[in-house]
Formats: structure tokens, sequence, C-alpha cells
């Protein structure tokens, strides 16, 4: 049987759940704000990996702990089934956020990071939920910025380590990134199978559930900002 037809009949039943998933989605944003921060750029607690072992198992987590982080990459392996690449932009963040680990590493900081990391997951849900995208150059030029200043955060848990952990860690987040990507991007073009105007609303909704995600965080982080505790 077609994977793709099979992935898109459940897609297709279950675009009637759509009000109950967006309501889902708030509340399950809302519970991993207050399970999570704490954890949000260390997956061990803090504690920099010690071994090839613990430094890789990190590094598969930290982009899945981090909802902000998680929200982006799932968003750009969507962005990529529309924007008609392949996986181009999916490949430019792993690339880019490899720069941006190696800019922490050397201990260079940059402006507003948390500020920019929300920001950006807030700019590609809405690219998603936009009926046309910019230019491909702006978008993967948008995706590698927001790349470098992803993998400046997953820097943290890894700073000061030696070069085999280091190693793995790296090896670890680019992995889990280019695999949550092309799953997104696999079930954005399953989804497009046939392309119609109902297919290509159920990723504009997708986008918008992002852009929810995106704006909690870049919202609490101004609170939090202006009225710290």
């Amino acid at each position: 049987m077609n994977l793709y037809r099979v992935a898109s009949e459940i897609v297709e039943a279950g675009r009637s759940w759509q009000p109950i998933a967006l309501a889902a989605s708030v509340i399950i944003t809302g519970l991993l704000f207050r399970v999570l921060p704490v954890f949000a750029h260390h997956p061990f607690g803090g504690e920099t990996p010690d071994t090839a072992l613990t430094a890789f198992l990190s590094g598969l987590g930290h982009p899945v702990i981090g909802l902000d982080h998680l929200a982006f990459v799932i968003a750009t392996g969507l962005v990529a089934v529309v924007m008609g690449r392949g996986l181009l932009v999916p490949i430019a963040v792993v690339i880019a956020s490899m720069v941006g680990t190696g800019i922490h590493l050397i201990s260079l900081d940059l402006p507003v990071p948390e500020l920019v990391i929300s920001a950006s997951v807030l700019v590609f849900g809405s690219l998603l939920a936009m009926k046309t995208l910019p230019s491909n150059g702006i978008v993967v030029t948008l995706a590698a910025l927001a790349g470098i200043f992803h993998g400046h955060a997953y820097g943290e848990a890894i700073f000061g380590a030696e070069m085999g952990p280091l190693v793995a860690y790296l090896l670890g987040f680019a992995v889990i990134q280019l695999a949550i990507a092309v799953v997104a991007f696999w079930l954005g073009g399953a989804l497009l199978q046939p392309a119609t105007e109902s297919s290509g609303m159920a990723l504009r909704f997708a986008g918008f559930v992002i852009c929810g995600v995106g704006g909690t965080f870049l919202a609490t982080l101004i609170v939090d900002t202006l009225l710290p505790a």
C-alpha cells in the first residue's frame, strides 16, 4: 500500500479534530513551560557530559526537550515542503547550528539569543501559515541565521567538555535535528498528495500552532524581562 496514501488518509480523518488539536497544543505548551524550564538547555541537569555516550545522548535530547527548539526544527521541515527545494532549509539549519555552537565554545556572545530563538519560532510558523513564501534565498538565510542562535544555545550544555564528548554532542544534535525535520518533511509531503486547497490549509494550520508556541515563548520572555520576579 502506498505510504503517502495511508498518511494522507490519516491526516484527512484528523482534520475534523483540528479545533481540539489546537486547544490541546495550547494546554500542552503551558504544561511544558512549567515542567521543562530547568532542563531546556541542560538535558543532564546542568552537568557537562564527560563521555562520548552521555554527550551524544545530550545532543539528541537538547533539540527535543526544548520546546522552542523542537517547534523550530519541525517548522523548517514543513517549510521545506512548501518551498520545494528538498531538505535545503533543514540542512542549512543543522550546519548553522554547529557554527553557533562553535561561537559559544570560543566564548563569543550573541545579542539577545533567547529573544531571537523565540522570534525564529514565530517567524517560521508565520512563513508556514502564509499562502506564498518569500524568495528561497530569504528563507534559507533566515533559517541559517536562526540556526546560529539555536546552536549557540545548544553550546551551553557542552561548554568546557573534552574533544571526544564535544564531537559526539555535535553529532547527536545534528542527527536528531535532521531526523525530526525529515519526518516533518515526509508528513508534510504526504499531506499535500494530492495538492488541494484543503491540504494546503492543514499545513497553514500547523503554522498557526507553531506561531502560538513562538508567540507564547516570546511574550513570556518579554514579560519576565519587564517584570522580573
